[in-house]
């Protein structure tokens, strides 16, 4: 029996008017968001909603109103915050069993299960009962579950949990090979450094309803800039010499200087002061607040 194939077709899902609540505590509130397809990140603080959400798109909760609707057909892999799997059972014979729970001919399972523990550095462990092994190779293993069927639509809450940057790395590596093979990858996740990496897309949740979305990129654009971060082919302290008669403040950082803007248009001034100085101006990036200033703004 052959395995399907996947296209490179984006997988879009449209969150609309969603509510929901259990007794007097409304989870969901109106919340409506767009996830475009690549990788996304669902962001809020702890009782936000995300994961009632969570389970709203993969239809474990029917809301009271609202709707999700999918561009197509799709199948889902979830790798929850508390992971399920079974720490008394070997590892390659619970992700057969798991794997032809989700459809697939053991033949298949066994492949797609070895595969993905050799492409996680995970291979030795596959005969040994999931309990013996560490939190970082259970997490492995987790997400190699979640991918066994080869999922449209990937869901992964907190992935990078006790993970060293090693095991972090193999992770990153498999999910961005998600993301290139055309599957929309959803992250829930409380690093926002991680969040930065991966996802193009965002939306933060807070108390139910959705206070942001949209294009990362852009919305960091419509902040003001904090600052200017410079670098020169010339001797560092011709910038601070030339920036500093200029009355501008500057702290050295890696190899240039962050020029501190007392107003987010002054840009520019850096930029006449340097080349009044005559300093070989390499690198000249405006500096904007990061995602985690923007969540603690906004959340």
């Amino acid at each position: 029996m052959s395995e399907p194939s996947h296209s490179q077709e984006t997988y879009s899902i449209e969150v609309s008017g969603l509510t929901k609540a259990f007794g007097k505590k409304t989870a969901l509130d109106g919340l409506s968001f767009s996830v475009p397809g690549g990788a996304f990140g669902l962001l809020g603080r702890n009782g936000a909603g995300k994961t009632t959400c969570i389970r709203v798109i993969m239809g474990i909760f029917t809301p009271d109103s609202g709707s999700v609707r999918f561009s197509h057909d799709v199948s889902v892999g979830y790798l929850p915050e508390e992971r399920g799997l079974y720490s008394e059972r070997r590892v390659l014979d619970q992700m057969r069993y798991i794997g032809q729970l989700r459809g697939l001919p053991d033949e298949v399972a066994r492949r797609r299960a070895t595969a993905l523990l050799e492409e996680l550095d995970a291979s030795q462990y596959k005969m040994m009962k999931l309990g013996q092994l560490s939190k970082g190779n259970q997490q492995k293993i987790q997400l190699a579950v979640t991918l066994l069927h080869e999922p449209d639509i990937i869901i992964l809450d907190e992935p990078f949990s006790g993970l060293d940057p090693i095991n972090s790395k193999l992770l990153k590596d498999l999910i961005n090979k998600q993301a290139r093979a055309g599957r929309t990858v959803i992250f829930s996740s409380h690093q926002m450094s991680q969040i930065e990496e991966f996802c193009e897309e965002i939306a933060i949740i807070k108390e139910g309803k959705c206070v942001l979305s949209g294009n990362l990129r852009e919305i960091k654009k419509g902040y003001p800039a904090l600052g200017v971060y410079v670098e020169t082919d010339g001797p560092l302290e011709d910038a601070e010499s030339a920036l500093g008669s200029a009355g501008l403040k500057t702290a050295r950082k890696g190899g240039g200087l962050v020029v501190t803007l007392s107003e987010p248009d002054r840009k520019d001034f850096v930029l006449r002061a340097l080349q009044d100085g005559g300093v070989p101006i390499s690198v000249f990036s405006v500096l904007r607040p990061s995602l985690e200033d923007i969540f603690v703004e906004r959340a």
